[in-house]
């Protein structure tokens, strides 16, 4: 793993902080984790926790975009969730007192803060917003997981696919143009997080580039017609 450059990161003038569970802190426990957190600024590539390890605090991203994963038969990668600023991980694993079921890995450089274990919970413990903002995030992520089975349980591979990129879309949003995906992900990627082979995702791509209904240049992926997704995916607009 490669070693991470720290920074100084001010929790009160964090607009990711106004995205994250810890929004409605009061100015009191805003200053006990601003004193006790830490903050380091991370490569593309790099890996900020591994599966099968245990957790010693909780991780906020500051700025960038993360990919949390698993590793499947074979040592294939499944992307089981995306994140962007203000989320929080690896909570999962540290209230359940258990290790990491997945690994998160950044996208691109992002800056992502880590409260220590014990100043979490002690948050928690005294503060009910708090503790119901996380018990929401817990049941959100829930309510996710068991979408995604049964889509990979029931839905043919080309919907898969058309709501993949538009769960990308609604995760990351556009870049400046309005249309292409502000994130660069490796076809290897798309097909885990689909949950089909390489060789399918490329197909799949290809055809809806033939459709007219996006764009490939290199990585990045433009959507020419949310309409025609939507109704690929079988979703209502």
């Amino acid at each position: 793993m490669a070693k991470q450059k720290n920074l100084q990161l001010d929790c009160h003038h964090c607009d990711s902080r106004f995205k994250s569970v810890f929004c409605d802190l009061h100015e009191k426990e805003l200053d006990a984790l601003n004193d006790h957190k830490s903050c380091a600024h991370y490569k593309k590539g790099q890996v900020i926790f591994m599966e099968e390890h245990p957790p010693h605090g909780l991780f906020c991203v500051n700025n960038g975009k993360i990919k949390i994963h698993q590793r499947g038969d074979g040592g294939k990668e499944h992307i089981v969730r995306l994140v962007g600023n203000g989320d929080i991980m690896g909570y999962r694993a540290l209230l359940s007192g258990s290790y990491y079921s997945c690994s998160a890995t950044a996208l691109e450089d992002a800056d992502i803060c880590f409260v220590p274990k014990d100043v979490f919970f002690g948050m928690v413990s005294k503060d009910v917003s708090l503790s119901m903002a996380v018990m929401k995030l817990l049941s959100d992520e829930l309510k996710e997981a068991e979408h995604r089975m049964t889509n990979m349980a029931q839905k043919p591979v080309r919907e898969r696919m058309a709501e993949t990129l538009l769960f990308i879309k609604e995760t990351y949003g556009f870049e400046a143009d309005g249309k292409t995906l502000n994130v660069s992900l490796s076809r290897e990627e798309i097909a885990g997080m689909v949950g089909t082979a390489t060789e399918t995702a490329i197909r799949l791509l290809s055809e809806f580039k033939s459709d007219r209904v996006i764009d490939l240049v290199g990585k990045r992926i433009a959507l020419i017609d949310h309409k025609a997704l939507v109704r690929t995916a079988n979703l209502r607009d």
